[in-house]
């Protein structure tokens, strides 16, 4: 089995990862992939939950997964925030 993680991050990024996601799910079983998907919090929701854009959990599942979807992230919300959502972009891309 394929694992992709899943960062739908903010605005209009869960709304779009919902929607690729359902479109692999179908490309999945009707080509038998073997897609599995695991959803982690990532940029400004992130900052709002765990207090850091890329928390070490989001991380650690990217390093194992076959592969990465990303959202958008960021936002006016965050504008004023220590650390920015995009930094876990930043980061993300880094590692």
């Amino acid at each position: 089995m394929k694992r992709i993680v899943l960062l739908p991050g903010d605005g209009i990024g869960p709304e779009v990862v919902r929607q690729a996601r359902a479109c692999l799910e179908m490309l999945s079983d009707h080509c038998e992939l073997g897609l599995s998907f695991e959803e982690r919090d990532f940029g400004g929701i992130a900052i709002d939950r765990h207090g850091t854009p890329l928390p070490e959990e989001t991380l650690e599942a990217c390093r194992g997964a076959a592969a990465v979807l990303l959202g958008a992230v960021g936002g006016p919300k965050w504008d004023g925030a220590a650390e920015r959502p995009e930094a876990g972009l930043l980061k993300l891309r880094a590692e």
